[in-house]
């Protein structure tokens, strides 16, 4: 069963950084059934990394993280054009663009949009949307 059957279209952000993209990757495989249907903004990297396993998921790749990229999801987050932010942090490895990181995740606590960092609390989300709109 997939999300478009209960008529709902989940916009989702994916994000993760260098050495979480597989983990985003399998974790997308995972949860195929939340995001055959869902509408994907991804930063570069990883939108690319997600299009190559799962060419028929609706992925729009936008730009690298730090060259732009979660500037364009914290636009996504303001204009309320999504529904979720997953972003795979690595908290172990020094973050260069680590301002755009907080402000993206700051975003996210202002307009009071579902988040998650990590696959566990990110598993917690995609359970929400199976239990709401499945």
């Amino acid at each position: 069963m997939s999300i478009s059957s209960s008529g709902r279209t989940y916009r989702v952000a994916l994000v993760a950084h260098d050495a979480q993209k597989q983990r985003m990757v399998e974790w997308v495989g995972e949860n195929r059934d939340v995001f055959d249907d869902a509408k994907i903004f991804s930063t570069g990297t990883t939108g690319g990394l997600l299009l190559k396993s799962y060419p028929d998921l609706k992925v729009t790749p936008l730009k690298s993280g730090p060259l732009g990229g979660d500037q364009q999801i914290g636009a996504l987050i303001c204009e309320e054009k999504l529904d979720a932010l997953i972003f795979f942090t690595d908290p172990l490895s020094p973050l260069p663009h680590d301002v755009d990181v907080k402000a993206l995740t700051r975003l996210a606590t202002v307009y009071d949009l579902p988040s998650a960092c990590s696959p566990s609390t990110a598993n917690l989300i995609v359970h929400g949307m199976r239990d709401t709109f499945l």
